[in-house]
């Protein structure tokens, strides 16, 4: 969990701190759509480590970005939501699909 405390000065490093590992920010890619399963986000998020992806997770719950809801069923059933704090992360998510769109059509051009 990061320490309100001893946040950056600067708010982007804030923002860094909290989504900087690739993998924060495809779960959260992949949880703007609506809550999921464990198994539903080890799937959509790619080649992630079962340990990765809980490590991830727990970070990320601790940091009060998403929920973590258990089911006492057999087998237990576990869902992750975001939260108005995971979802506020929303338009910094477009931009970056917005720029990595207009990245990616720069590099299909034919150089000159």
């Amino acid at each position: 969990m990061v320490d309100r405390k001893e946040l950056p000065a600067c708010p982007v490093e804030t923002t860094l701190l909290l989504i900087s590992d690739r993998w924060k920010v495809l779960i959260l890619r992949d949880l703007l759509s609506g809550t999921k399963r464990f198994g539903e986000l080890k799937r959509s998020v790619g080649t992630i480590s079962q340990k990765v992806l809980t490590s991830n997770l727990r970070s990320m719950e601790a940091d009060g970005l998403l929920v973590r809801q258990v089911y006492p069923e057999v087998p237990p059933r576990v869902e992750y939501t975001l939260t108005e704090l995971g979802k506020s992360l929303k338009p910094v998510l477009d931009a970056m699909w917005d720029w990595g769109e207009g990245y990616q059509a720069l590099a299909k051009e034919p150089e000159a």
